[in-house]
Formats: structure tokens, sequence, C-alpha cells
């Protein structure tokens, strides 16, 4: 049987446009189901593909801090969650939920 060659998977590769961009955060905002760290890492891929550096000085923070907040280690600030969304060029937006136990 011949050997498929197999490369990592790196979804910065697929985060090219502002809407590719959106449509990943919204997803793993769906999917995050209140973990703020698995957001904190779709952020970070997302400033990955974007370029760290700059979203570091559009930020205010240094390179090293936005690499920690974003690891998907630990759950960053949410004023550090607004600057970097801000940075990307991106807006954080609320609508209504659909489930009614959640609506209180």
């Amino acid at each position: 049987m011949p050997r498929t060659e197999t490369s990592p998977y790196d979804v910065t590769e697929h985060l090219r446009t502002p809407e590719d961009m959106a449509a990943y955060l919204d997803a793993s905002l769906e999917e995050a189901d209140g973990d703020a760290a698995f957001v904190a890492k779709a952020l970070g891929d997302i400033a990955r593909a974007k370029g760290m550096t700059q979203v570091a000085c559009d930020t205010g923070l240094s390179r090293e801090g936005l690499y920690k907040a974003l690891s998907g280690n630990r759950s960053p600030a949410f004023d550090t969650v607004l600057s970097v969304i801000a940075a990307l060029g991106l807006r954080l937006r609320a609508e209504a939920s659909a489930d009614p136990e959640l609506a209180g």
C-alpha cells in the first residue's frame, strides 16, 4: 500500500479575507459553549493570519503578551478581547438566542 504524505493543518492558511476571519470567529463562538479560552485561541489564529506583529501594534500589547493572551491556555481579559477584535477589523455583535431556556 503506498504511503500518503500528509502535512499539519494550519487554519491561518484559509483565513485570507475579513469575511473568512469573521466566519471563523462566528463559528468558534457557536462551538465554544462558554469556553473563553477556546474563543481566545480562535482570535489567536485570526491574529496570526493577519500578522501578529501588526495586531500587537494596533492593540498596544507586546507581541509576546498577545501570544500568551491568545494561546488558548487561559482566558484573556475582556478588554483584551475587545482590543484584538477591533485590531482585526471585526465587530462583535449579539443576537437573541433561539433557545427559550436561555431567554430566562
